[in-house]
């Protein structure tokens, strides 16, 4: 049985993994983001508190085809651009900094001085990119040129997440100030502020793949729900069980959304029954905090997960034959910059 890795329809039902299927000793100290190539998700990049980033073939012999170094303190997040053949990585060395996936080239450096929190490509505008920085701003900057085009300068933290909604009209940001802002694009005021007493800080959020939900994960260990239109809460909707206080655990909606997942602070992996909200399934992941939590989007029970132990993990619930099909051909060795 092969899975279509082209296939831009996610699989009909999903099922919860059980055993352990690979594990990546990936880092020599912990995995602080892993996140998959877009569309056909068939190589993985990780991002190393080691200050290395580091991209794995998902299939076959599973190996570490490149490593990026080029930071010289831990990398905090990596993202993809639409067809996956750039990526940006965000670093506590204050750099922003994009990639060339196949040549493993570093084209572009951008900073504030400042420590970048989260960083985002525009889903449609891809020559633009915006970043959440620790000093309580959100910067845009052209690609091309380098320059910085729009500081959003609103929040009173830290800014941990941006998340584009709407048709990519907007955005939503979250901070350490215990607030969520909506943005139009390119207009440096938000158009929307929730700040409540009972709100904690939130620094993980996932978009469903409907786009109607926002997942936002809070330090009062919990998941609340907001609606992306009006970004309402809804309060039926919040998610338990799981210890994260203090860590940013990153949290994933399973490709047809029946279940959400989230690592805790323990090292174990949360599934949760989306319209139910019960736990379906824990299990110890990682012998430290289980950072974060992804499920393959052409793969019925296929969830990777990683760790403050160094390890990414592959769990699944039965064995099959995959086709795989690849885009890049890599030679095993490291790019020094």
């Amino acid at each position: 049985m092969g899975v279509n890795l082209y296939n831009e329809e996610p699989p009909a039902k999903c099922f919860l993994p059980k055993k352990l299927l690979h594990t990546w000793q990936a880092h020599n100290k912990g995995v602080a983001k892993i996140t998959l190539f877009p569309k056909t998700a068939h190589i993985l990049l990780s991002a190393g508190m080691d200050s290395k980033i580091k991209l794995w073939e998902v299939y076959d012999k599973r190996r570490c085809i490149r490593t990026y170094a080029g930071h010289n303190k831990a990398v905090r997040d990596v993202v993809f651009n639409a067809d996956g053949t750039k990526f940006l990585s965000a670093s506590y060395d204050r750099m922003i900094k994009l990639w060339d996936t196949e040549t493993g080239k570093c084209i572009s450096r951008f900073t504030t001085k400042k420590v970048p929190y989260c960083v985002q490509f525009h889903p449609d505008k891809q020559d633009y990119f915006v970043a959440g920085m620790a000093d309580k701003k959100i910067i845009s900057w052209d690609i091309n040129s380098g320059d910085i085009t729009q500081e959003y300068d609103r929040h009173l933290g830290a800014v941990n997440t941006i998340t584009f909604i709407q048709r990519n009209l907007s955005f939503v940001s979250t901070s350490d100030d215990k607030s969520i802002r909506v943005w139009d694009w390119d207009i440096p005021v938000d158009t929307k502020h929730i700040a409540e007493p009972s709100m904690h800080a939130i620094p993980a959020v996932a978009l469903s793949p409907t786009g109607k939900w926002l997942a936002c994960q809070s330090m009062d260990n919990q998941i609340s729900v907001f609606a992306t239109h009006k970004l309402r809460l809804n309060r039926k909707k919040t998610f338990k069980g799981h210890m994260v206080a203090g860590y940013a655990c990153q949290c994933s909606f399973s490709p047809e959304g029946s279940y959400l997942l989230s690592g805790d602070a323990d090292g174990r992996c949360f599934i949760w029954d989306w319209k139910t909200t019960r736990v379906f399934k824990r299990f110890k992941a990682h012998d430290k905090v289980c950072i974060g939590a992804i499920w393959h989007p052409h793969e019925t029970s296929k969830v990777i997960t990683c760790g403050w132990d160094g390890f990414i993990k592959q769990w699944y619930q039965r064995r099959v034959a995959v086709g795989t099909f690849f885009f890049f051909t890599f030679s095993e060795n490291e790019v020094k910059l």
